[in-house]
């Protein structure tokens, strides 16, 4: 089990970069979005949203065990939490490609880093919960960004304008 739980924490190894890890983990989101809306496009937001959750929900005793296993609470190469809440960044209705997924990128790295209220008060929550909900926040806050991007200035992301 312990191989298990390694390899989810850490996203498939990827949390285990050299440098930046939370930042080599977030591609693992990207893949994920990438491979929803080209395969999936009909499916892209349910995919994104239930991927998430389903995340969210094995982050938690994942995140249990990397804090005992590394010994320190939010561990660098813990990173499943850098896929779940870029997936809340890039759930929105329809797919556009890669403009949309980079941006993404860019604006959930800051708002994981800086973490605005109330990540950075989440992010005590205990154990596993505490490592997952304050990458979520900072997804919803990257998420609301691309929102008022697509509704406000959608030639910036290379999408079609919305339609009334």
């Amino acid at each position: 089990m312990s191989k298990i739980y390694e390899m989810l924490a850490t996203s498939f190894g990827l949390g285990y970069a050299p440098i930046a890890p939370g930042t080599f983990g977030t591609l693992g989101g990207v893949a994920l979005a990438a491979l929803f809306g080209w395969t999936w496009p009909e499916l892209y937001l349910p995919l994104c949203l239930g991927t998430a959750a389903f995340l969210t929900a094995l982050g938690k005793p994942c995140g249990d065990w990397a804090e005992k296993k590394f010994g320190r609470k939010d561990p660098g190469a813990f990173v499943l939490d850098e896929v779940a809440g870029y997936l809340v960044a890039v759930a929105w209705i329809e797919f556009h490609g890669w403009r949309p997924l980079v941006a993404a990128f860019f604006l959930f790295r800051l708002f994981d880093i800086w973490k605005p209220p109330p990540a950075r008060q989440l992010e005590s929550l205990p154990g596993g919960l505490g490592i997952m909900v304050d990458d979520l926040v900072a997804g919803a806050w990257a998420l609301a960004i691309m929102a008022g991007l697509y509704l406000g200035a959608p030639e910036i992301l290379g999408v079609p304008a919305a339609t009334p």
